[in-house]
């Protein structure tokens, strides 16, 4: 079951800061489906509902085993993460919370580097859409396009609903989903308060 501590209490404050990263975003891209969605339009896509969820080590499930070929042509298992906690973010690229939450991820994930493994799964776009879509964003990760097959989606059954895009999932060491994000993050504090909280968990 999802647990209320700390952690989750400092996201309310986070909240108004995430606020004010829009209008920052705002004045540093101008990138009309984001900039749609930031005047509160909801074409085109069905967002989570802004739920974070976080579940304490006894409630977790069974690791969750997954992989798949990359956008940039290479592939993604789950397997050569054991041991690291791992970032799971789920996307596509005309999702307009996806292209506004994406500086935030990589910001994120450049600020663990190596201690944290990061990899996105686009749930509908081929590679010659998905690509433009991190070069422009400068996404340094890989992601997977699960869009033929969808055996990432299927993996993670019942922990992301399916028209919930983006979600962003926390894996802890041993591959259990530890935490859950329905909708943009939106701010950097968000995630990095549930990374370091699953990195100190394993120390």
């Amino acid at each position: 079951m999802p647990r209320s501590g700390s952690r989750l209490a400092r996201f309310a404050r986070y909240a108004a800061g995430g606020a004010v990263l829009a209008l920052l975003l705002t004045g540093c891209t101008s990138d009309p489906l984001a900039d749609q969605y930031r005047e509160g339009s909801g074409k085109n896509y069905i967002a989570g509902d802004g739920t974070i969820a976080e579940f304490a080590p006894d409630s977790r499930e069974e690791p969750v085993s997954f992989e798949g070929a990359t956008v940039d042509g290479g592939s993604f298992d789950s397997a050569d993460a054991a041991g690291e906690v791992v970032v799971v973010n789920f996307w596509y690229a005309g999702c307009a919370p996806c292209r506004v939450e994406a500086p935030i991820l990589q910001r994120v994930h450049e600020q663990y580097g190596d201690e944290v493994a990061f990899v996105g799964v686009n749930v509908r776009d081929q590679a010659g859409t998905a690509r433009p879509f991190e070069e422009d964003f400068g996404i340094t990760y890989p992601s997977i396009l699960d869009v033929d097959e969808g055996r990432v989606q299927l993996a993670f059954a019942g922990k992301v609903p399916a028209a919930a895009v983006p979600t962003t999932l926390v894996l802890d060491r041993d591959g259990r989903v530890a935490a859950r994000i329905l909708g943009q993050v939106k701010d950097a504090s968000i995630l990095t308060t549930i990374v370091d909280g699953l990195l100190d968990e394993a120390a």
